[in-house]
């Protein structure tokens, strides 16, 4: 009886799906779930190790240094410290959600492949599977080839550094604002007049960033023909000069501003045209503050804008009157 149960425990364990079973399956999918594990800690562990040596590494100095024409106050300099502070800040967080969005990949592509050698040393057919998940891919990509559109294009925006949070930026459409918010699919906009934009990032065919190194303010300054055209641009000239050794201006330049003479000679009025350098996204308030001065000058110095009277309109029925 004890050699007939010996026996009959000796050919079972010698059957080869037996051994199959309990031996080689066993085996096989402890060392793809070891492999898998490995893999995946291994990769994500470069991933974070690539990330923190380009988080710790300075960044190369850009081949063009921006114009300075004069030495720089102490204001000036934290305010271009600052500046040079925040796009450091905006590099680390681009580093670091490129690197998540690697570990995600890693994660994904590695237990794809776990699952599938799982099942198919558990002896499941797999290529139907794969050829369904094709199928099932193939329709996805058609319904859903926006999203994987706006997310490709959020991933190059990122790698490319091509805006950030905080910045001003033009995306088209008359769309003009701060950047509140990127994500990989979304970048988010609030304008001038407070409203928040939603704007999908493969929607974005060209991008103006107001905010990068440096801004230039352009100023028109239209004056009548009656003037004496030196004396006009003597005033303006001086005028903006001055403007620009006040506080609250001179903290935002980065140059003197350069009188580029009459850019514009119309039928009633010519235009003198002034440019001045600043700090990025302080273009705007430096225009407004040179233009109110400009123009407070040319009232003390006599010199005529065009249609300083208004523009006369001859009422329809004086004209029959008349007639």
């Amino acid at each position: 009886m004890t050699d007939s149960a010996a026996a009959t425990v000796t050919s079972w364990w010698e059957n080869e799906l037996v051994q199959q079973w309990l031996i080689d399956v066993p085996i096989s999918l402890g060392i793809t779930l070891v492999v898998a594990v490995v893999a995946h800690w291994a990769l994500r562990r470069l991933i974070d190790r690539l990330a923190e040596s380009n988080i710790e590494r300075k960044p190369r100095k850009k081949s063009h240094i921006l114009p300075i024409g004069r030495q720089r106050d102490a204001e000036q300099q934290q305010e271009q410290t600052l500046a040079e502070r925040a796009k450091e800040r905006r590099r680390k967080s681009r580093i670091r959600t490129l690197a998540q969005v690697g570990k995600s990949a890693v994660g994904i592509i590695i237990w794809v492949w776990a699952a599938l050698a799982i099942l198919d040393k558990l002896g499941v057919n797999i290529a139907p599977l794969i050829a369904s998940a094709g199928v099932a891919g193939v329709a996805l990509g058609f319904g859903a080839q926006s999203v994987v559109k706006d997310f490709l294009a959020g991933i190059f925006m990122l790698l490319e550094d091509q805006y950030g949070v905080g910045d001003v930026i033009d995306v088209g459409d008359d769309i003009i604002g701060d950047v509140e918010d990127i994500s990989l699919r979304l970048t988010t906009i609030r304008d001038m007049d407070g409203t928040l934009w939603y704007v999908r990032n493969g929607e974005i065919l060209r991008v103006g960033n107001f905010s990068d190194e440096y801004a230039i303010a352009r100023l028109q300054i239209p004056v009548s023909l009656s003037n004496d055209p030196d004396e006009a641009r003597k005033v303006i000239a001086a005028a903006a000069e001055e403007a620009c050794e006040n506080p609250e201006v001179a903290s935002k330049i980065l140059d003197k501003p350069k009188m580029q003479g009459v850019s514009a000679f119309e039928i009633d009025h010519m235009s003198y045209r002034i440019s001045v350098t600043t700090m990025p996204g302080d273009q705007w308030d430096v225009q407004r503050r040179i233009q109110g001065h400009i123009l407070a000058r040319m009232h003390e110095q006599g010199i005529e804008v065009p249609y300083p009277h208004g523009i006369g309109i001859q009422h329809p029925a004086l004209e029959d009157d008349e007639a």
